[in-house]
């Protein structure tokens, strides 16, 4: 393939990408990485704020290794989808471990640690060392389907495979420690600020010229991907034992299932099973406070709080233990759970 699209992608984002996020201008693969891992899934003006308090919590990988998972999980918190928080926490101990706290240099190497996938590894490589290697996200995946008019479904594994390979060869060939990064960081500023899913800006597009869905009018029907997403429900019950000095009882998630690794209330799937445990005499009842939903990628919850106020704290038949306000502030929560924790009941 001729150079057209890698020397416009380079040019474009040198005068018209972004250069303003936190995590670039930079060839630091410990701040290029945890800004990788954390835009998974999570939008770009949520991780600024993230990104600046883990990197003011965990300067660098070294502190990021030692730290214990619970203040990992912590910090966190809110941002969903913790294996992510976990794989994070492993790798950098990984990286100090085994490579004297020194990220390998190679998209083959990253993908050795816990949580790197192809990617990923790739974006590190490209962005920090200038290796000559495509990531293919969903921004990128977008531009490059809709450029070479790509119609073949990427839920099946071939194809992605052939998308991959033709990702490869569109890369830039020469002065790769200058062009590498432009041209990987452009393909990302494209996809996130001209390509986008719905209404692209296909006029300002340095690509439109040579773009096949451009010239077909049909760039909103790229990638062609068939497997939709099911959808799913659940209710859960949430005991909300508090004891009269604002004491809480919480428990460890186990891994795997929701929320894995962070403390949470106590769940059950329905009231009764949860009325079996709060059986303590002399106490008040149970007070059944305003249910609410919470949003997954895959799953809707609906959560039923019930608040339980004690005068004592009692060893209760669960697994678990109190936590006071103070251990609360450093525990990992679910964010649904610290914004209930947060309501005036609570006082």
């Amino acid at each position: 393939m001729d150079g057209f699209l890698a020397a416009q992608v380079v040019r474009w984002q040198a005068h018209s990408g972004r250069h303003d996020l936190p995590w670039q201008n930079t060839r630091d693969p410990y701040r290029v990485w945890l800004s990788e891992i954390m835009l998974q899934q999570t939008q770009v003006v949520t991780v600024q704020a993230y990104f600046a308090r883990f990197l003011a919590r965990f300067p660098d990988v070294q502190a990021l290794a030692q730290a214990p998972q619970d203040d990992v999980l912590h910090q966190w918190a809110g941002l969903g989808y913790y294996s992510r928080a976990r794989n994070l926490h492993r790798c950098a101990q990984n990286v100090v471990a085994l490579h004297g706290g020194v990220f390998p240099q190679t998209a083959q190497g990253l993908q050795t640690l816990p949580g790197i996938g192809r990617s990923t590894a790739a974006a590190i490589a490209a962005l920090c060392f200038g290796e000559r290697v495509a990531i293919l996200d969903g921004n990128v995946k977008r531009v490059l389907t809709r450029y070479l008019g790509f119609a073949d479904d990427l839920a099946q594994a071939a194809n992605e495979r052939r998308l991959w390979q033709l990702a490869t060869a569109l890369l830039p060939q020469d002065d790769l420690l200058r062009n590498m990064p432009r041209y990987t960081q452009g393909m990302m500023d494209l996809g996130a600020t001209l390509c986008t899913s719905k209404k692209p800006a296909c006029a300002v597009c340095p690509l439109a010229s040579r773009c096949v869905a451009r010239a077909l009018g049909s760039a909103e029907k790229f990638p062609v991907k068939t497997r939709k997403l099911k959808r799913s429900a659940e209710s859960i019950w949430l005991l909300w034992a508090l004891t009269d000095d604002g004491e809480v009882w919480l428990s460890r998630r186990p891994t795997p299932g929701v929320w894995a690794g962070l403390y949470c209330l106590p769940l059950f799937e329905d009231r009764q099973a949860l009325k079996t445990v709060a059986v303590q005499p002399g106490e008040s009842d149970l007070q059944d406070l305003a249910p609410f939903k919470h949003v997954l990628t895959h799953k809707d919850l609906y959560l039923h709080p019930v608040l339980w106020r004690l005068h004592a704290r009692p060893t209760l038949p669960l697994e678990g233990h109190w936590v006071d306000a103070a251990q609360l502030a450093q525990l990992g929560l679910p964010a649904p759970i610290k914004k209930l924790l947060q309501v005036p009941c609570a006082s």
